[in-house]
């Protein structure tokens, strides 16, 4: 018996529906801080939003508070409040510009792995709702190579590694991806990861930084990457976050800005198979309470 088994009886037990819609998930990562992991997420979020796509971000960088400080916003409630003081899904969501919804993680996640069978099942439940009210969840979570960010990206079926041009930014971004590989239930045919160089002047030195990037990891790691898009240096992109407004809101036709919709366009590609990349939110917080003993 595998170790996410006791997971799907308990989702069984419950009864949750299997023909319901299911959300598309997808982690933002970076192998360190200061790289702009998280708005890099906002940006994504927004033109997402102008793709017509619901969007809701689940800030699991816990100990920070990057989305709401960039969004301007302060929760009233956060996920630790769903699981542990009996608020509804609908009530721990924030709603940011342009109806981008965020969850704050607080430090509910963390505590998932030591709830009985029954509160796992009414937490799931909960967290499958949102299914029907995102088409797109992006996932901000924490920088470096914890062992909650790594559970995060094995539970993803997508994964955005945000990197710059700076060597200790590369270096960690190949020792996040090392550490993927060798998490014991990472699985490389269902997991894509997706490189995204940010800060790059010119913008054509992003697909040498990947270039180099993916020589290293292709000959050492047995983990695959594709190159995804560059953002590049932008004064705009500077101010806008020190106005707390994401610059696809305050300069749509900034350099970033423009860049951050390419990177959507292609995510959302029409040629991509996007009903395999659509696991939902009990998929993935199955994965991630996989290793829960009953």
């Amino acid at each position: 018996m595998d170790q996410a088994e006791p997971l799907r009886n308990i989702i069984k037990a419950g009864a949750i529906p299997s023909n319901r819609p299911k959300a598309r998930v997808i982690s933002v990562t970076s192998g360190k801080g200061g790289v702009g992991k998280s708005n890099t997420a906002i940006n994504l979020a927004i033109q997402f939003r102008r793709q017509g796509q619901r969007v809701i971000i689940l800030d699991a960088d816990f100990g920070l508070a990057n989305i709401e400080i960039m969004f301007g916003a302060v929760p009233t409630y956060n996920l630790y409040d769903l699981i542990y003081q009996g608020k509804s899904i609908r009530e721990i969501i924030t709603w940011g510009p342009m109806e981008v919804g965020f969850i704050s993680g607080g430090s509910g996640i963390t505590g998932m792995s030591n709830l009985s069978r029954d509160y796992l099942l009414y937490i799931i439940r909960n967290l499958a709702e949102l299914d029907s009210m995102a088409d797109i969840i992006l996932v901000d979570t924490g920088a470096g190579i914890s062992d909650a960010v790594l559970e995060f990206l094995v539970a993803s079926g997508e994964v955005l590694l945000v990197t710059t041009s700076e060597p200790t930014s590369i270096t960690d971004a190949y020792s996040l991806l090392k550490s993927l590989g060798r998490h014991p239930r990472y699985e490389s045919a269902s997991s894509q990861v997706k490189v995204i160089a940010n800060r790059v002047t010119p913008l054509e030195d992003g697909k040498a930084l990947f270039d180099k990037l993916n020589a290293v990891v292709s000959r050492y790691l047995e983990v695959s990457i594709d190159y995804l898009g560059s953002i590049p240096e932008d004064h705009q992109l500077a101010r806008s976050v020190m106005q707390q407004t994401p610059v696809s809101i305050k300069s749509p036709g900034a350099r970033s800005s423009l860049a951050y919709e390419e990177i959507v366009a292609r995510l959302m590609d029409k040629e991509v198979d996007r009903s395999r990349l659509k696991r939902g939110m009990e998929a993935f917080f199955s994965h991630i309470i996989a290793g829960k003993k009953f």
